[in-house]
């Protein structure tokens, strides 16, 4: 214990087989404290309700049959563009 403290003061940090000891010590919290933190920041946000949720999937619902008809006609004009120039 006493050549651990005097490798700390000489050199400032504490020796490779502390701080190897420290790791395995200290692993579990480690692993654990991304977690701990995301479920509090889970609390914090603020969920939509059913109405929301639903109304949000029909819009976009209502953008991606557009987008497919306008790529659709984009692609049929393309064809027809193609087929009159060959």
């Amino acid at each position: 214990m006493a050549d651990e403290k005097s490798v700390q003061q000489k050199t400032g940090k504490p020796s490779f087989g502390t701080r190897f000891v420290n790791f395995f010590k200290n692993l579990p919290a480690n692993i654990a404290r991304p977690f701990r933190n995301m479920y509090h920041e889970l609390k914090k946000v603020t969920w939509p309700s059913k109405k929301d949720v639903i109304n949000y999937t029909l819009i976009v619902l209502a953008f991606m049959v557009f987008m497919g008809v306008v790529i659709g006609l984009l692609d049929l004009g393309a064809s027809s563009l193609i087929r009159a120039l060959i």
